[in-house]
């Protein structure tokens, strides 16, 4: 019988690519479509997204069996669930104690230093701390960190099948 895929790491890594393609492809609908400006910490979490799938890509493209693939994956992953832990954290403040909003990201890009733009999406603004939308009782960080946990999984099934 003829298999689609050769192994189990080719099979695990294009579902971690099409898992990360498929998240971002949610933020931009959420972004354009539904008009939900994304905050700081919000565009930090789909940097590290990106970075995941990009690794899963990269090891289709190279190896799938080569464990530095997945080890890149679980780390960008592991990052960017740090960026989610912070923004919930951040919503999870009393009112008197969120920090300020700044302004959108595209004016800091235009105004204000690098450093400083880097500096506000590491550490987020009032904006992120802000609800915008809820499903299950999870805000959107709280569903990317969700993301982030299976991407792991994912990364440590591929990292698994390729060491067999």
């Amino acid at each position: 019988m003829m298999t689609l895929f050769k192994n189990n790491c080719e099979a695990t890594a294009i579902t971690l690519l099409a898992l990360t393609g498929g998240l971002l492809s949610a933020a931009l609908v959420m972004e354009y479509a539904f008009g939900m400006a994304p905050c700081p910490l919000c565009l930090m979490q789909r940097i590290w997204f990106f970075l995941a799938g990009a690794f899963a890509f990269a090891g289709l493209m190279h190896n799938p069996r080569w464990g530095i693939y997945p080890l890149c994956s679980m780390l960008a992953a592991v990052v960017g669930g740090g960026f989610a832990i912070r923004q919930l954290y951040l919503q999870n403040l009393p009112a008197d104690q969120v920090p300020a909003c700044g302004p959108d990201m595209a004016y800091m890009l235009e105004a204000f230093p690098l450093s400083e733009v880097l500096m506000a999406m590491t550490r987020g603004t009032g904006a992120c701390a802000e609800v915008v939308w809820g499903f299950l009782g999870l805000s959107i960080p709280g569903w990317s960190l969700v993301a982030f946990i299976g991407i792991v999984a994912l990364a440590g099934a591929q990292l698994r099948a390729g060491s067999r």
